[in-house]
């Protein structure tokens, strides 16, 4: 079986630098590149650095991020979606019009011999007490309520500022690592128990493949800055560099 997971990508709905607009074609080129290439796609989290689904209405400059994944689906391949701390806000439209599956917190998979779980990752960052505090708050479904209350173009602006509040808050070098340290405990905890022989989060931007207990725990990296992702394929995991791979 072939994997193929990525997350932070943080796709804008308006591109406001150069950064932004290479970024954005990047991953576009990656999902074109994608099309019959996978038997599972995992996108986990923070795809988009702002998402919301009205009950009749979406985000149009998202569309052709929608019709790549739906290209990627229509070749065979079985896409799921893991939401993230920027996108956790969904109405039915990945899963009932795209055939997106889409999970909450995690994703377990057996394949290949193999026991794997998948998640963002910003759940277990138990030492950032104000995120997780926010993270409690902002998904209640009486906020998401009055959120849809609003005109789209007014949710639109105050989320990106909300977004952008979180994207660009200082945060010091050591609460990074101890971030890490969290997402990388958990992932040593969940393989020690023996609940999973491969666990792959996100949320750090910080790729890489580490041993551990007769497991690995895997972070496919981010779209900012890495261009990164991880492919699995029958048990193995290769740390892939897209923009690398672009360049050979």
């Amino acid at each position: 079986m072939r994997i193929c997971v990525i997350s932070d990508v943080h796709f804008k709905y308006k591109h406001k630098s150069e950064a932004d607009r290479q970024n954005a074609a990047l991953f576009l080129d990656f999902l074109s590149s994608s099309v019959g290439r996978y038997d599972l796609m995992v996108l986990n989290g923070d795809i988009f650095d702002l998402y919301n689904e009205w009950k009749y209405s979406i985000i149009r400059q998202y569309f052709p991020v929608y019709h790549l994944l739906a290209n990627i689906r229509e070749a065979g391949c079985r896409i799921v979606f893991i939401s993230g701390n920027h996108d956790f806000w969904f109405n039915g439209f990945l899963d009932k019009d795209l055939g997106i599956e889409v999970y909450h917190d995690q994703f377990y998979l057996e394949a290949d011999g193999m026991r794997m779980v998948f998640s963002h990752g910003d759940l277990y960052t138990s030492n950032d007490v104000r995120y997780q505090l926010f993270r409690r708050l902002i998904r209640q479904p009486f906020i998401k309520w009055i959120f849809n209350l609003l005109h789209p173009e007014l949710a639109l602006f105050i989320g990106e500022k909300m977004s952008r509040s979180s994207r660009v808050r200082r945060v010091p070098g050591f609460m990074q690592s101890r971030r890490s340290q969290g997402l990388q405990s958990w992932a040593e905890k969940m393989i020690g128990r023996k609940k999973a022989d491969i666990v792959v989060l996100g949320h750090s931007h910080r790729p890489g493949i580490h041993a551990m207990g007769g497991g690995h725990y895997a972070n496919a990296g981010d779209w900012i800055k890495n261009h990164s992702y991880l492919e699995i394929t029958d048990g193995n995991i290769k740390l892939i560099y897209h923009n690398k791979e672009k360049a050979q």
